[in-house]
């Protein structure tokens, strides 16, 4: 058996998106993929996100919010940027890693001023479906790098 792909998704503060990110792999990917998430900065797990992943089935609740900085490891297959933030100040990463940038909504700046909770929470459920959407397609057209 080949070994798993290892994808780290990155976004600016590893509480949302790329911790959805991460859960749908473990979820729907286990042993197809191995699922890293971090952030150019450190926010902490958005309890939001939590909630919704929950609602789908998937526990992130234990996951931690962290920087690539704190990642027990640094080499990847493909490293995913989920925001432009992420994407325009993705570290160097060495090695044939591959970089791509999937982008998708930031769910806590549309719930901002959402005028109540559950039309905040659809912003959330709408992104999580998108991202869940992405995941199942993986590995699809990402290819290992050269060099393996």
């Amino acid at each position: 058996m080949d070994k798993p792909l290892r994808i780290l998704f990155l976004c600016t503060g590893n509480s949302c998106r790329s911790q959805m990110a991460e859960g749908w792999v473990k979820h729907l990917k286990s042993g197809e993929i191995e699922a890293f998430s971090a952030g150019i900065e450190k926010h902490g797990l958005n309890p939001r996100a939590v909630n919704v992943m929950a609602e789908a089935g998937v526990d992130i609740s234990g996951q931690l919010s962290k920087t690539v900085e704190e990642l027990p490891h640094r080499r990847f297959d493909v490293v995913i940027t989920l925001c432009g933030h992420a994407n325009e100040t993705c570290p160097f990463f060495h090695g044939p890693t591959k970089r791509i940038h999937a982008g998708f909504d930031d769910p806590p700046a549309l719930a901002e001023n959402a005028p109540t909770e559950k039309a905040a929470l659809a912003h959330y459920r709408r992104v999580r479906d998108e991202i869940r959407l992405f995941v199942e397609g993986l590995p699809g057209t990402l290819n290992r790098p050269s060099g393996e």
